[in-house]
C-alpha cells in the first residue's frame, strides 16, 4: 500500500523546554567554506534571523545544522540567507521534517486544464510536497508538511483557484474514529472531553470539531477501541454534565454531495429549458407556421417586434443567472492565465447574445433597420451543456460502482459474545460493526457477511470469498483458519476472533489501495494534458480566422450572396461559424478519456482478484512480453514436504534430526519448515522426541543457498549443493547419486554437514500448481514467452519448466541475482513482468518493469509489487495482462472518440462543407455535439464493465 506518511505516533518534533513550540532541526550541505571566518560569516548571517534557535557549522565536511521554529522562519528562507552570504547550499536534508497527508474533494473540474490548474495552485503552497489531482475521481491527495500548511490552507488556495474544496480526511485515517458528541455546551466542557481522552491508554490524538460537536481520535487499536473511547467520554462527564458519544460516519458525505451535484444539474437544466424553449420556438418553430407566428412580428416601438423583445426577455436569465457558472470558471482561468471550457463556452454566448443585444438597441432606436438575433443560440448552446454535464456526471457516478459494491460488503451489525474456557457462549449483544474492537469474539450466524478478518475458534461452515478473490467455490472453515471481511457464511455457524478490524481489514486495504490507483495517472494521460495546455488559444484563433474568413470574402461579395441565408448578413453569417467552431471544440471529453478507463479497471480487477496498484501499472502490463516466474510458492503450491530423508554413515539418526531442527527452526523459509516437521516425526518414531531443542549460535542465513550455525562444539550446515561447495565440504558418492535421482523427479534436495561431513539429506517435494502448464500454455498463445527464476538446483528447476512447459531457467540465484536477470532480460529490449511471492523476490519485482505479487505471500513482496494477484492463482496473470490490454485499446479508443469530434467537428463547425453541400452546424447543434462528445467517452469506458476473463482453469 501507498505510504500516506509518517505514523502520528512518531512524530519527530523536538518541543522546547522553555518556550513550548515545535523546533525542527535542517542540515544544509554548503560549498566554499575554506576556514574558521567562512564559519563564522555563516553563523553571522544565520543568528540574526528570528526564529533560528542555533547553528553548527562544520568546515571539516561543509555541514551546517540549523534549529529553527518552522512558524517564524522556513528551512528556504534560511537557505536564502546562506547564499546571501556568499555560499552555496548543495543539498537540503530535513531531519524532523513530519509528512501529512489529506484527500480533498474538489468540486467544478470540467477537463483536464481544471484538474492541471488545481495542481498548479496545491504546488504552490508553502509547504506542500506532493499533489496529485484525478479529474475522474474528483479529488485530489496532498502531501504537506503539517508545521507550514494545513488542510484549510490548501482548501483555501483550491477556492482561490476557482473551484470548490471539501476535507475528506486528514492525516493517517487508520485506527481512527469519529464520535458525535452530546452535552457540549461550552468551549471548556470540550476541553476537559480532549484533556481526558487524551490521557486515555492507546490513544495518539484528539482532534475536536466544536462547531459540529465531533471528535476525531487516532488510536492504536492493540490497546483501546471504539468501545473503549465512547465509555471514556462518559466517564469524563463530570456533576450534572452527562457527556455521550456515538459513532459518526463522515465517508456518506461524498455520496450525499454526489447526489445533490446531479441534483443540481438537473435543475439547472431544467430551469434553463423553462426559459429556453420557449426562446427556440420563438426564433425557429412559430416563424415557419404562418399564421400562428405572425403575431411575433407586431411592432412594439420603431423595429423592435413582440418577438424579439420575447427573445430577449427570456434569454438573460438563462445567460447570467443559469449560466453565471461559465462566467465565474472563466473568470478564475483567466486570473491563472490558462483557458478551460468555461473560457470557450463564455466567449461563444456572449458572442451571441451582446451581438443580439446590439440587434435589439438598433430595432429599439431606428425604424429601417432589419437584423437576426441569435438569443435561441445562447440560451439553448446553455441548455445542451448542462444536459450533456448532468448526464456525464450520472455516467462518471457508475464509473466507480465495483469499487462501491466493495466498501458496501461490510455489514451494519454484528453479534458480540462473551465466551466461557470452554467456547460456551455467556452473553451475546447486537451492536454496530464499526463498534467492534481488536479480540472480540463475534458469532457469525449461517448468510451473513462476515464483519472482520478473525481467525476461526469455534464451529465449521464454508465461506463464500468470491466477493474478495473472484474465486466462486466455498472455501472450507474450521478452528484455526482465516476468515476476511465482508465474504459470506454459508452453513454453519462460527465463532470468530477479530484480528484486524476497520481500516486494517483486508477489506478496507483493497479498498484504499484501488482509490490510490484511480488516483494516479496513467502516463499515456500525457498527450491529452500537452493537448490541453495549447488547446484552447488554438481554438480561440481557429474561431477568430473562421470569423474573418467569412467576415472578409462576405463583405468583398467574393461568394455568392445566396450562401447567406435569409434574415442574415456576411457578418452574422461569420459570428455564427466563429461560435460553433468555439462550442463544438471543448476539450472535456480529451481529459476524460483516460482517468475514467483507469477507473472502470482498476474497480473491476479489484472485484475479480488482480489489485492494480495504479494507471502506470496498468499501461504497463499491456506491453509486456516476458514473465519471469519464481518456483516455490508461485508455481508450486508452496506447502512443501518431505518425502524421503537419508543417513549416512558416522551419525545417527537421532543427531542428524537434533542438528536439523536446531538450525532449520530459526528460518522462515517453507522448505526448513517442511524438514523441521518431518525431523521431529523422525524422532516421536524413535521414540526419543526431546521437548527442548538444543540452543543454535552464530546463526546466519545464507541467501538462495541455507543456513548454518553452531549447536554445541558442532558447526552444522543445512542447504543445498552450492552451501557445501561454499564451506569446502565434499560431498560423496552416495550422497551425488540421491541428489541426483531426487532432482530428476522435480524433489529439492536438503544436505545436512556437521563439522564438514554429510551426515545426511532430506528429499522435500513441492507440488506444482495445478493450473501452471495451461497458464503457461495460454501465456505462449498470446505471444508471451516465460522465464524460471529461482533459488534451487538446476535439475529440479529444469524439472518443473519441463513439467509446465517453459523454456527458459535460470537455478541457483540469490535475491540479487534474481534482480539482475530481470534487468539482463530487459537490456534486450523486452518489457519484463515478475511474479514472485517471497522477501527474496522483492529486489526482482522492484526491478521488474511490472511487479506481480502472489496474495498469500509476504507483506514485503506485495508491497514492492505493482499488481497483487488476491486469490495466489496463476490465472490471475492472464487477467491482469489481459485487462491492461483491453483498458488501453480502451483509451485509444477513447481518445479517437475525443479527437474524432474535433477533427471532424470543427472543420464542419467552421463551415468547410457549407460551399459544397450547405451544411452548416448551428452553435446549438454545436455545443449538442460537444455534450454527445464527453458523454461517449464516459460510455465507453463504462462497457469495460462487461469485462470477462479470457481464462478460466474450470473450463479445460
Amino acid at each position: 500500500m501507498e505510504d500516506d506518511g509518517v505514523d502520528d505516533v512518531k512524530i519527530p518534533l523536538l518541543q522546547s523546554a522553555d518556550e513550548n513550540v515545535v523546533v525542527r532541526t535542517v542540515t544544509f550541505q554548503i560549498s566554499d567554506i575554506k576556514c574558521a571566518s567562512c564559519v563564522n560569516s555563516i553563523e553571522s548571517a544565520l543568528a540574526n534571523l528570528n526564529g533560528v534557535k542555533s547553528v553548527a557549522v562544520s568546515s571539516l565536511d561543509g555541514r551546517a545544522a540549523i534549529k529553527f521554529v518552522p512558524k517564524l522562519i522556513t528551512a528556504k528562507r534560511i537557505k536564502e540567507s546562506i547564499e546571501e552570504s556568499g555560499f552555496k547550499v548543495n543539498e537540503v536534508h530535513d531531519h524532523d521534517q513530519d509528512i501529512s497527508v489529506c484527500r480533498i474533494r474538489i468540486k467544478g473540474m470540467a477537463c483536464t486544464s481544471c484538474s492541471e490548474s488545481v495542481e498548479k495552485a496545491l504546488q504552490m503552497i508553502d509547504g506542500v510536497k506532493r499533489a496529485i489531482v484525478g479529474l475522474a475521481l474528483e479529488e485530489a491527495k496532498v502531501h504537506y508538511d503539517p508545521s507550514l500548511a494545513d488542510p484549510e490552507k490548501i482548501i483555501e488556495a483550491i477556492e482561490d483557484a476557482g473551484f470548490g474544496g471539501e476535507l475528506i480526511s486528514s492525516g493517517n485515517d487508520a485506527n481512527k474514529v469519529h464520535l458525535k458528541l452530546e452535552g457540549i455546551d461550552s468551549e471548556e466542557d470540550a476541553n476537559v472531553l480532549v484533556s481526558y481522552l487524551e490521557l486515555a491508554a492507546g490513544v495518539n490524538r484528539v482532534e475536536m470539531d466544536f462547531s459540529e460537536h465531533i471528535v476525531t481520535i487516532s488510536y492504536v487499536p492493540d490497546i483501546t477501541g471504539p468501545r473503549t473511547l465512547i465509555h471514556c467520554v462518559q466517564e469524563a462527564s463530570r456533576g450534572s454534565k452527562i457527556f455521550q458519544a456515538t459513532l459518526y460516519s463522515p465517508s456518506g458525505q461524498r455520496d450525499r454531495d454526489k447526489v445533490n451535484e446531479i441534483r443540481m444539474y438537473r435543475n439547472q437544466f431544467l430551469f434553463s429549458c423553462l426559459f429556453s424553449v420557449p426562446v427556440f420556438v420563438f426564433a425557429m418553430v412559430l416563424p415557419m407556421l404562418p399564421p400562428y407566428g405572425n403575431w411575433l412580428n407586431y411592432k412594439l416601438h420603431n423595429m423592435l417586434t413582440l418577438g424579439l423583445f420575447l427573445r430577449w426577455i427570456l434569454s438573460t436569465p438563462v445567460q447570467f443567472i443559469v449560466g453565471k457558472r461559465f462566467y465565474v470558471g472563466s473568470y478564475h482561468a483567466l486570473r491563472r492565465r490558462s483557458a478551460n471550457m468555461d473560457v470557450l463556452v463564455a466567449l461563444g454566448t456572449n458572442a451571441a447574445y451582446f451581438y443580439s443585444l446590439y440587434i435589439v438597441i438598433k430595432a429599439l432606436t431606428s425604424d429601417t433597420f432589419q437584423g437576426q438575433d441569435f438569443f435561441e443560440t445562447s440560451s439553448m448552446l446553455i441548455s445542451f451543456i448542462l444536459l450533456g454535464k448532468y448526464l456525464e456526471i450520472v455516467a462518471k457516478g457508475k464509473t466507480s460502482d465495483a469499487l462501491g459494491k466493495l466498501t458496501q460488503l461490510v455489514p451494519d451489525k454484528a453479534y458480540l459474545v462473551v465466551i466461557d474456557t470452554d467456547a460456551n457462549i455467556i452473553t451475546e449483544t447486537e451492536m454496530d460493526t464499526q463498534l467492534i474492537q481488536k479480540n472480540d469474539i463475534i458469532k457469525i450466524v449461517p448468510g451473513a457477511k462476515i464483519p472482520i478478518d478473525g481467525i476461526v475458534i469455534k464451529g465449521q461452515s464454508y465461506a463464500n470469498e468470491s466477493m474478495i478473490t473472484g474465486e466462486a467455490r466455498p472455501v472450507a472453515k474450521s478452528p484455526g483458519d482465516k476468515v476476511i471481511s465482508g465474504t459470506i457464511n454459508e452453513n454453519g455457524c462460527l465463532l470468530v476472533k477479530a484480528t484486524h478490524v476497520g481500516s486494517d481489514t483486508a477489506l478496507s486495504q483493497i479498498v484504499q489501495l484501488v482509490e490510490t490507483a484511480q488516483l494516479a495517472k496513467a502516463p499515456v494521460q500525457k498527450l491529452a494534458d500537452d493537448i490541453s495546455r495549447v488547446f484552447v488559444p488554438i481554438v480561440v484563433a481557429i474561431a477568430l480566422t473562421t470569423w474573418l474568413g467569412w467576415l472578409i470574402p462576405g463583405e468583398a461579395g467574393f461568394y455568392p450572396k445566396h450562401w447567406i441565408p435569409k434574415g442574415m448578413d456576411a457578418f452574422e453569417l461569420a459570428l455564427q461559424f466563429a461560435i460553433s467552431v468555439l462550442v463544438v471544440a471543448c476539450p472535456c471529453a480529451l481529459g476524460l478519456a483516460t482517468p475514467t478507463a483507469v477507473m472502470v479497471a482498476s474497480g473491476i480487477g479489484a472485484s475479480q482478484g488482480v489489485l492494480i496498484k495504479g494507471g502506470d501499472a496498468l499501461e504497463k502490463a499491456h506491453k509486456v512480453k516476458t514473465i519471469v516466474f519464481d518456483k516455490t510458492g508461485t508455481l508450486t503450491v508452496g506447502k512443501p514436504a518431505v518425502v524421503s530423508a537419508v543417513l549416512f554413515p558416522d551419525f545417527s539418526m537421532e543427531v542428524l534430526c537434533d542438528m536439523a531442527i536446531s538450525v532449520e527452526a530459526s528460518s522462515e523459509h517453507p522448505i526448513a519448515k517442511a524438514v523441521v516437521a518431518h525431523a521431529k516425526n523422525l524422532r516421536k518414531k524413535s521414540g526419543s522426541c526431546p521437548e527442548e531443542v538444543p540452543d543454535v549460535v552464530d546463526f546466519e542465513v545464507h541467501m538462495g543457498a541455507g543456513v548454518s550455525g553452531k549447536v554445541g562444539d558442532r558447526t552444522v550446515l543445512v542447504g543445498n549443493r552450492r552451501l557445501m561447495n561454499a564451506f569446502n565440504v565434499t560431498i560423496s558418492s552416495a550422497a551425488e547419486k540421491y541428489i541426483s535421482e531426487n532432482e530428476n523427479l522435480a524433489r529439492t534436495c536438503v544436505l545436512v554437514s556437521i563439522n564438514g561431513k554429510i551426515a545426511g539429506a532430506f528429499s522435500v517435494s513441492d507440488p506444482v500448481k495445478p493450473e501452471a502448464k495451461r497458464v503457461i500454455q495460454f501465456l505462449h498463445s498470446m505471444g508471451i514467452t516465460s522465464v524460471i527464476v529461482t533459488g534451487d538446483n538446476h535439475a529440479t528447476a529444469t524439472a518443473i519448466a519441463n513439467e509446465v512447459g517453459i523454456d527458459q531457467v535460470f537455478a541457483e540465484t540469490d535475491p540479487v541475482g534474481k534482480a539482475d536477470k530481470v534487468k539482463e532480460l530487459q537490456m534486450k529490449g523486452m518489457t519484463v513482468a515478475m511474479v514472485g511471492d517471497g522477501i527474496n523476490d522483492s529486489p526482482a519485482l522492484v526491478a521488474a518493469d511490472v511487479g506481480m505479487a502472489i496474495g498469500a505471500g509476504t507483506d514485503v513482496a506485495i508491497e514492492a509489487a505493482d499488481i497483487v494477484l488476491v486469490k495466489s492463482n496463476l490465472e490471475d496473470v492472464i487477467t491482469a495482462i489481459d485487462l491492461s490490454r483491453k483498458t488501453m485499446s480502451r483509451i485509444r479508443l477513447n481518445y479517437i472518440w475525443a479527437l474524432g469530434y474535433n477533427i471532424l467537428g470543427m472543420p464542419i463547425a467552421a463551415g468547410v462543407l457549407y460551399p459544397f453541400i450547405g451544411i452548416r452546424l448551428p452553435p446549438w447543434l454545436a455545443g449538442a455535439c460537444m455534450a454527445a462528445s464527453s458523454l461517449s467517452v464516459v460510455s465507453s469506458s463504462l462497457l469495460l464493465q462487461f469485462y470477462k476473463k479470457p481464462f478460466h482453469v474450470e473450463s479445460f
